[in-house]
């Protein structure tokens, strides 16, 4: 089953990058990285003196009781590096280093209903990642599925299926 990652909504990158303020009109905060961070907007860990905006996002469309904001990493500017959008950004057997790998050896997944509700949840591992959010998505009441880091549980990405997207 082909599936797609959302990016971030432009209009958040555009508000915090242009106005300085968050989903929540928060005032972003402006800091200089220190490498590992990982960049919600490139899907990647940032590198030792990027600069990045830290801010609230809030992944979900409607309304609901599970609906959230948590802090997210960004480029304080732009990038026209290529993000790969049909797979997940997980380590691969020519990895140097963990430091540089988007999502790290075991994150959570969590499917949702159309309505925003959570049907299940797993702390997935890189091995079992692809299978495991196939079962998710090959589930016709999942809409879709949200990565979190499973350390700190703040939003890493969001899956439909690639016929959603």
């Amino acid at each position: 089953m082909k599936y797609q990652i959302t990016p971030m909504r432009s209009e958040f990158l555009d508000k915090v990058r242009g106005k300085g303020l968050d989903d929540q009109n928060q005032a972003v905060e402006l800091i200089t990285a220190s490498g590992g961070e990982p960049c919600r907007d490139v899907l990647r860990r940032a590198k030792e003196g990027e600069k990045l905006i830290l801010a609230s996002y809030c992944p979900f469309h409607i309304p609901g009781p599970y609906r959230e904001y948590g802090p997210v990493f960004v480029l304080a500017n732009p990038s026209d590096e290529y993000v790969d959008y049909s797979c997940l950004p997980l380590a691969s057997d020519d990895e140097s280093s963990m430091d540089s790998v988007y999502l790290n050896n075991q994150f959570v997944l969590k499917a949702y209903s159309s309505s925003g509700r959570i049907l299940d949840a797993k702390l997935s591992l890189v091995e079992s990642a692809e299978s495991d959010l196939k079962d998710y998505l090959s589930n016709k009441e999942v809409n879709f599925v949200m990565a979190r880091f499973a350390a700190y549980g703040c939003y890493a990405l969001c899956v439909k299926r690639a016929v959603d997207c």
